[in-house]
């Protein structure tokens, strides 16, 4: 038997076809058997078992005229070859999956004052047409986000833009005005054409630091003219709260359109009040890794739910 070392010193590699015509051997124990069930040449497959028998330095076969027989040592590569081949099928499945959109997992990156009001639209438009899709949820602050999704952790995040980052691609999904809660019989209450100025002078009540919400509130005060430094009671961590905050007469805040139904629904200590054109606004979009695998996919996406988010309070981009 020849040794299973090439010429420059390194082991011999048994190829795939090696594997899967000896396999078929050690099932069938019958050449012309063999070669019909994985559709190859009787010659070429006693080709393909002699050519492994000499990369592996073992006599597999014990051919008479009669029968074919597994030695000793065919029988042991018999059984490691079958879970070879069984992993490679496994890894072309996997293979195939990935190629195709919308299967496997999506890890979902979403930001605190964007799941509650936007999730079930998410949720419905998955299910509905994208079944074979594993979506999984992540709701942190952007900072956190932005970290999970370079490092790899998050594959797409919904959250609000412009990031301003590098290598990172947003599609934009929709524009939504921010909307003026008060308590209830306060003065700017009911009000459609309540000008930017008035948020000079209000006590206004903000998310805790690291919420992009409030950064964004920040500034859309800075543009109506109110000072740099001007008191800011800050002691909510979620809008919920913020809300319970206004209701009890502590001040006023800011909130997205799409948060407005949710969190102030039947509560007769609130009032609201819009503002006159052009209205204070966020945009919401996804982002993705630039150059990501799976671009194609995440715009096909972008473009779905920018058609299942038509009946939500809010200006649909490109439409």
């Amino acid at each position: 038997m020849v040794s299973p070392v090439s010429p420059g010193g390194r082991p011999r590699q048994p190829s795939l076809a090696q594997l899967r015509a000896f396999a078929a051997v050690a099932e069938h124990l019958h050449f012309r058997e063999a070669a019909a069930d994985i559709g190859m040449s009787q010659p070429a497959l006693s080709g393909a078992v002699s050519a492994l028998e000499e990369a592996l330095g073992v006599q597999l076969l014990e051919r008479t005229t009669r029968k074919v027989l597994l030695s000793p040592a065919g029988e042991r590569v018999a059984a490691r070859a079958r879970t070879v081949l069984e992993a490679v099928g496994d890894l072309l499945e996997e293979a195939e999956a990935a190629r195709a959109p919308f299967t496997g997992a999506l890890r979902l990156g979403v930001i605190p004052t964007v799941a509650p009001y936007l999730l079930p639209t998410v949720l419905r438009l998955t299910h509905g047409s994208y079944p074979d899709l594993d979506l999984q949820v992540h709701e942190e602050q952007t900072a956190s986000l932005l970290e999970g999704l370079a490092a790899g952790r998050l594959d797409l995040l919904l959250l609000a833009v412009p990031l301003g980052v590098p290598n990172i691609t947003e599609l934009p999904l929709f524009d939504e005005d921010f909307v003026l809660v008060a308590p209830k019989d306060h003065w700017l209450g009911g009000r459609a054409d309540i000008p930017r100025e008035a948020l000079k002078e209000l006590d206004l009540l903000l998310l805790d630091e690291g919420h992009c919400l409030r950064d964004q509130a920040l500034d859309i005060c800075r543009e109506a003219g109110r000072e740099e430094g001007a008191p800011v009671t800050t002691s909510a961590a979620g809008l919920s709260t913020l809300v319970q905050l206004v209701a009890g007469g502590l001040g006023v805040t800011l909130l997205p359109r799409t948060a407005l139904r949710v969190e102030t629904a039947r509560n007769d200590l609130l009032t609201t009040g819009y503002f006159a054109d052009p209205q204070p606004s966020r945009t919401v979009a996804l982002a993705m890794r630039t150059g990501t695998a799976r671009a194609a996919e995440f715009e096909e996406f972008a473009g779905a739910l920018r058609g299942a988010m038509r009946l939500l309070p809010v200006r649909v981009v490109g439409g």
